[in-house]
């Protein structure tokens, strides 16, 4: 570990952030250049003291995951995300890679703040989500394990389904094979999706049917409904942003104007804030 470099790098990084750039008011007396320390704390996840002591080259060597929040909070690119890793003393993972949300994607999802919205990796595992997000599917950046990957939850733990009306769960299940076996015939039986697809078969006698099926999804997905436990049904449309170079996807939950599930869903904001 470079710990004189690695502070170096990071105060350099957070002096060149601006709030606006990170969806923060810039405030009447701010004196500091670009963020501060505990701001980019903050956005990382970390306590202020932690982040502070590694800043300034006497902090304890930050483990992968405490980097990959710092990376997240600073908005680096991935060539960043990796030199941050390196100074750190570790070797770049190729497994992180995917996991990495691109700089760009996270100003866009910043703006969204008061939105429904959240960026996932072509596997199904969510990544980031903006507060209303969290509030409406529940946490799904919290998992570990194979858990973290959406159709993994859906076939293997049965609590993965209970904001899904029960009279769509065949066609939600047949969606998210139809996608997982999308991925496997790009990537290959060998890729993390084809590994994931032979775990699914050993667990799930639907998961091994449907999967046998060769199912291929339409071009055209229809809405989405959601049974919240605090406001009721809502039926929903997800407007997806692609990133082909990181292999992710940004979407955005909307509720068509004037209906119920619009009414619903600005509701579920009020309760999230009391």
């Amino acid at each position: 570990m470079d710990r004189e470099r690695l502070g170096d790098f990071l105060r350099a990084r957070r002096e060149a952030l601006q709030p606006e750039d990170v969806g923060l008011p810039r405030g009447p007396r701010r004196r500091t250049s670009g963020l501060r320390r505990e701001e980019v704390a903050a956005l990382s996840g970390v306590s202020a003291d932690y982040y502070s002591r590694i800043e300034q080259s006497r902090g304890p060597v930050p483990s992968e995951q405490v980097l990959s929040g710092i990376a997240h909070g600073l908005r680096l690119t991935l060539e960043e995300r990796d030199r941050l890793v390196e100074l750190a003393g570790h070797a770049t993972p190729r497994r992180a890679r995917g996991d990495h949300v691109e700089a760009g994607l996270m100003r866009i999802l910043d703006g969204l703040a008061e939105a429904p919205a959240q960026v996932e990796n072509v596997l199904g595992v969510t990544l980031r989500q903006t507060r209303l997000a969290a509030l409406l599917l529940g946490d799904e950046t919290s998992y570990t394990g194979p858990e973290r990957v959406r159709v993994y939850r859906w076939f293997a733990d049965p609590r993965g389904r209970d904001r899904v009306p029960e009279e769509d769960h065949a066609r939600h299940g047949r969606t998210l094979v139809s996608r997982l076996a999308a991925v496997e015939a790009r990537t290959g039986p060998d890729s993390p999706a084809g590994e994931l697809a032979t775990l699914l078969r050993g667990r799930s006698t639907q998961f091994a049917r449907l999967w046998d099926e060769h199912p291929v999804l339409g071009p055209y997905c229809e809405p989405k409904r959601l049974n919240h436990p605090d406001v009721g049904l809502l039926e929903l449309h997800g407007q997806t942003l692609l990133d082909p170079d990181q292999h992710q996807a940004l979407t955005v939950f909307t509720a068509v104007p004037g209906t119920e599930s619009h009414e619903r869903l600005r509701l579920l904001s009020v309760v999230g804030a009391l």
